[in-house]
Parts: structure tokens; C-alpha cells; sequence
């Protein structure tokens, strides 16, 4: 008889293939000319659209699902289709199109939805009343939240089309996004690579065209790590800037690095009209733990000024590969072609910093993590090994600290602090990540710094299967800005060329290579240019802490100058 674990598997793959055969076949058929335009149209005009009556929720739901189905086909993206029901809310009951009625006729409630019509999809940690919030994980199938997240009653009153839920990886502490219970989320761009995690089927979806905005979670990079693997928009705020109760986390209760809601989208002016029209909402009204801070206008653009960046070049545990440095390098030859002055930041030990978060993160052992899944389930390999080593005897892991510590020194250290803590070894720990942040705080204002560029990753999307050599600990380039909680965005820049982005002939075996900490030769194993040739490359904007507008409006001076440089990032048609 089938374990527990393959009985919840099989019913949800049940349920989802069952949601995609009821569908209309009209789902199934090309866009219609009268669809592409609608889906071709930017958030705030698709919003004005339907207000004026001109186009219909229907249509834009019919335009948009055909997209979802399509990526789905090709990539496996969502885990809970809601065409039918994304309709029965109240913003949409009593509309009126145009095409039926005088477009006055629509009632002023509706005029007043600032997100009128918007395709919004939600990761499968979000709350949706009546449906699964799975994690990725077996034990959660089959039983339905009873109450909508505030996020999503606050989208519901705006108008939004709450069409799908997107797939994540089991427990989402990954870099690839595949679970038992829904399979494995392939890259658009390129199905024998990764969509990075956990957002990776919301980045899937939205670089195939399938929603206008993806309600992410980030907590070392989740949101913004899936944007520099698909080539779409992120932001993570600063705590308490969206709203983010009622999504769930594998790790309930973490409070010293929290896990927040971040959006992501397929442009950066959809991506900043959503902010913008959310804030406008006043979230603080529906989350308590929003902070009533109103939407705050930068125009960096018309003040006219030349700003000020700093360049962290890499983290001191993992070089990032020749493609993401040249990525990163086109931003910086493009400001500094339009006079911003651009400078190397060196702030506080990174390493040390990252070292003390990832014991932050795993202080319970992993044990929740462990432990979140039936009996049977399987964890990412990466996950997996951070557990089993969280599990074993401190003794061993002082001899293996010994050991590897000559040529090792990093692994050596982390290895050695990468035990359970007690509550007060807890809280040292998060005095020590303020001790950083205000060193980070004081290093940040004595350099003037508007801006901060990194990579987001050093790689970029990765084969399948190989999130295992590339390891956890490569994430802290994002992982860092959510210690310091501070904001931070992605943007899309260029995509991998396989001639100008190959190692030097050798490089395996050279003495650079062989100086390299384990961390970073795990990487470096799955680098292949070639394979990785045509995948998309990002770079990683940050402000300080509630600067959301100010990094928006950052973004906003990045594409421009890569624009004026002749490089402007391209997105390609995908489905």
C-alpha cells in the first residue's frame, strides 16, 4: 500500500491535472489580435482600460490564461489554477464592459479598484481561503486554509485577478524549485536549467507572459534569485513595508531574519505601478504588521544629479562566474559613461556577517525544516546536506574543522558553528547581526553611498540537478540584505554568451582555482558557458532600510543609462 507521503502526492497531481482538463478549450487557442493587445498593454493602462469599460475582466482573465497554460505546458509552474473563481469577487460581480453598456454606467466602487483587472499570481506560501497552502510539502495537501491572507482581501478589493498559485520547492529553502508533490519547474528560457527558488514557478510564469505581477516570499534571496535566473523585476522591501501576514514559511517563528512578501513582475514600471497602487491601498489597514508609511515620490531622473554607487565585487565566499561579472560590469561602464560616480565598497567582514546569518537561520538545528515534510518526502539535496550536517556530533564536526581548516579556513569556520543554539546563544547571535548592521550603517553614510550594485548570484540559472554542488551557502550576495534588512531590487541586464563568458582554458586546475574555498569550487563545477549560453543575467540594486521608492527610482537610472550605453535588456517571447 502507498506510503502517506505518495497518497497526498498523487491526489494533488489528481486535483491539478483534474483543474486543467475543466477548463474551456478555448484556454488552449492562440491569443486572439483583440487578446495580444490586451495582454500587451502596461499595468497602468490595463487598469485604465478596464475602469473605462473599454476592456473586460473576462477578456483580460481569457488573454492571461492561455499564457498560464502554455508556460505550465513548458515549464510545470503552477500548482492551483482559479480562473473561475479569480472572478467572484465582488470588484467584478456587477461590472459592465463597454462592448455591453455605457462604459458610465460602471459604479464608482470599481472606478475606485487601483488594481482593476491586474493578473496577479501567488506563490504557494500565500493564504487563499478554501485552497491548499502546500510549501511544496505532502503533509499540507489536502487541507484548505479557512481564511484569505489580509494581502489577499486587500488585492480582492483592489480588482486583482487572483488567477493561479505557483510552484516552490519542498520546505523553499533551495536554488532549485522541485518538490515530490508537484515535480520540478523548469527555466523558460532554457528547460534543461533551474528557476531558482523558492519563486521559481512565479519567475517561470512571468517570463513566460502568464501574470502581470507574482506574490513572492523572500528570505535569503527567494524573490530575487529567481529574477536574475528568468530575466524578470523584484523588490524586497524593508520589514513591514508590505503586507506579509498569512504567508507561510517552513521556519514559523524566525524572527531575527524574517520572511517578507516581495513582488515581482515583468517590467519595472509594472513593478513600480504595483507598489505604488498597493501602498495606496493603506495595507497597514489590513496587515498589522505594516507600518503606515505612505508612498513617498523620488525622481532621481528629473533632480538631475549624479549619484553616488557602491560596487561589492564579490563576498569573500564565492567569486562571481565571468557572466554575472560582466553583467554586473555593464551597469557599471554604463553609469559611469553618464558621469554617476561609481566606487568600490569594502564594508564590514561580508563573510563573518553571512556566517552568523546562516546560524541565525538554522538555530533550531533545521529541525522544522526536517520535520515539516511525511515520512518518505524528499528535501533538495542542498537543504538535505545543511540538515545532516546541522545533525552530527560536535565532536565530528570539530575533527572535520581540523582537518580541512590548513586549506579550508571558511569551511573549517562554518562547519564548527553550524550546531542547534540554546535561546541565549540565539540572542547573542542577534546582538551580533545589530553590532553589523550598525558598522554597516556607519560605513554606508561615511561613503555617501546612494546606491549599493552586487550580483545577485554567482552563476547564472543553473543545470538541473546540480543545486547540490552549487550549494546554499552561494546565496549571499541576497542573503546579505535580508540581515540588514535592507531593500533591494533585480533587474535583468543581458544573457550568457558562451565565447565571451567561458573560463580561461585551464581554469580547473589552476592556482586561483586551487585557492578556492569548497563553497566556491562547488560552483564553479557547474559553470559551463556553453550549456548556459542565451540565459539571462541580473544585477542586484540596494538602498537602506524603507528606501523602496529610492531603489525603484534607482532601477529606473540603471536602464536608462544601459539604454543610453546601446545594451538595453531585451526580453524574448518565450510562449
Amino acid at each position: 500500500m502507498p506510503s502517506l507521503h505518495h497518497q497526498a502526492c498523487a491526489l494533488k497531481q489528481r486535483e491539478r491535472q483534474a483543474q486543467i482538463d475543466a477548463l474551456p478549450t478555448a484556454y488552449s487557442a492562440p491569443l486572439s489580435d483583440e487578446e495580444e493587445k490586451i495582454h500587451a498593454l502596461p499595468l497602468s493602462r490595463l487598469v485604465s482600460e478596464c475602469k473605462s469599460g473599454s476592456v473586460a475582466p473576462n477578456n483580460v482573465l481569457s488573454a492571461y490564461g492561455k499564457k498560464t497554460l502554455r508556460a505550465h505546458h513548458l515549464t510545470n509552474c503552477i500548482t492551483d489554477f482559479m480562473f473561475e473563481e479569480s472572478l467572484e469577487i465582488p470588484a467584478f460581480v456587477d461590472y459592465i464592459s463597454a462592448g455591453e453598456s455605457d462604459a458610465g454606467s460602471l459604479n464608482v466602487s470599481i472606478r475606485d479598484c487601483p488594481l482593476l483587472g491586474v493578473p496577479v499570481s501567488l506563490k504557494d506560501t500565500v493564504d487563499v481561503a478554501g485552497h491548499d497552502t502546500t510549501l511544496g510539502l505532502s503533509r499540507n495537501v489536502n487541507h484548505p486554509v479557512p481564511t484569505s491572507a489580509p494581502l489577499v482581501r486587500m488585492l480582492q478589493d483592489a480588482g486583482a485577478i487572483l488567477h493561479v498559485k505557483t510552484a516552490v520547492p519542498a520546505a523553499l529553502i533551495a536554488i532549485e524549485t522541485e518538490s515530490d508533490v508537484f515535480g520540478r519547474t523548469t527555466n523558460p528560457y532554457n528547460t534543461a536549467h533551474a528557476v531558482g527558488a523558492s519563486t521559481g514557478g512565479g519567475a517561470a510564469l512571468l517570463a513566460c507572459g502568464g501574470s502581470k505581477i507574482e506574490i513572492a516570499t523572500d528570505i535569503g534571496g527567494s524573490a530575487r534569485i529567481p529574477a536574475h535566473f528568468c530575466g524578470i523585476w523584484g523588490l524586497k522591501g524593508s520589514v513591514g513595508r508590505f503586507p506579509s501576514w498569512g504567508t507561510r514559511s517552513s521556519m514559523m517563528g524566525l524572527e531575527s531574519v524574517q520572511i517578507l512578501a516581495a513582488p515581482m513582475a515583468g517590467s519595472l514600471a509594472d513593478l513600480e505601478e504595483f507598489w505604488k497602487r498597493v501602498v495606496s491601498m493603506k495595507p497597514w489597514t489590513y496587515d498589522f504588521t505594516c507600518v503606515p508609511l505612505p508612498w513617498q515620490n523620488v525622481d532621481l531622473q528629473v533632480e538631475g544629479r549624479k549619484l553616488k554607487w557602491g560596487v561589492i565585487w564579490e563576498d569573500g565566499i564565492c567569486e562571481p562566474s565571468p557572466a554575472c561579472k560582466r553583467s554586473l560590469s555593464l551597469v557599471v561602464n554604463a553609469l559611469k559613461s553618464q558621469g554617476h560616480e561609481v566606487v568600490d565598497f569594502s564594508p564590514p567582514n561580508v563573510a563573518e556577517f553571512l556566517k552568523l546569518g546562516y546560524q541565525l537561520v538554522f538555530s533550531d538545528g533545521g529541525v522544522q525544516m526536517r520535520d515539516g515534510g511525511l515520512p518518505g518526502e524528499t528535501l533538495n539535496a542542498p537543504l538535505k546536506g545543511t540538515i545532516g550536517l546541522l545533525g552530527l556530533p560536535r565532536f565530528v564536526k570539530n575533527i572535520m574543522a581540523y582537518f580541512s581548516r590548513a586549506t579550508d579556513p571558511f569551511y573549517a569556520s562554518l562547519v564548527q558553528v553550524m550546531y542547534p543554539k540554546t535561546v541565549l546563544e540565539d540572542r547573542a547571535l542577534v546582538a551580533r547581526r545589530d553590532e553589523f548592521r550598525g558598522a554597516w550603517h556607519e560605513r554606508w553614510t561615511e561613503e555617501n553611498l546612494d546606491f549599493v550594485l552586487t550580483v545577485p548570484h554567482p552563476l547564472p540559472a543553473l543545470e538541473n540537478g546540480t543545486g547540490e554542488r552549487a550549494s546554499l551557502i552561494s546565496t549571499g550576495y541576497t542573503f546579505l540584505f535580508n540581515l540588514l534588512d535592507y531593500t533591494a531590487g533585480v533587474l535583468p541586464v543581458t544573457f550568457v554568451d558562451k565565447a565571451t563568458d567561458a573560463l580561461p582554458a585551464g581554469f580547473m586546475t589552476s592556482p586561483k582555482y586551487n585557492r578556492m574555498n569548497s563553497i566556491a569550487k562547488g560552483a564553479y563545477s557547474v559553470y559551463d558557458a556553453e550549456k548556459m549560453h542565451g540565459l539571462p543575467l541580473g544585477v542586484q540594486i540596494s538602498g537602506r532600510r524603507m528606501e523602496e521608492e529610492k531603489v525603484l527610482e534607482g532601477m529606473k537610472v540603471i536602464e536608462a543609462a544601459l539604454k543610453l550605453a546601446g545594451t538595453p535588456f531585451v526580453p524574448k517571447v518565450l510562449v
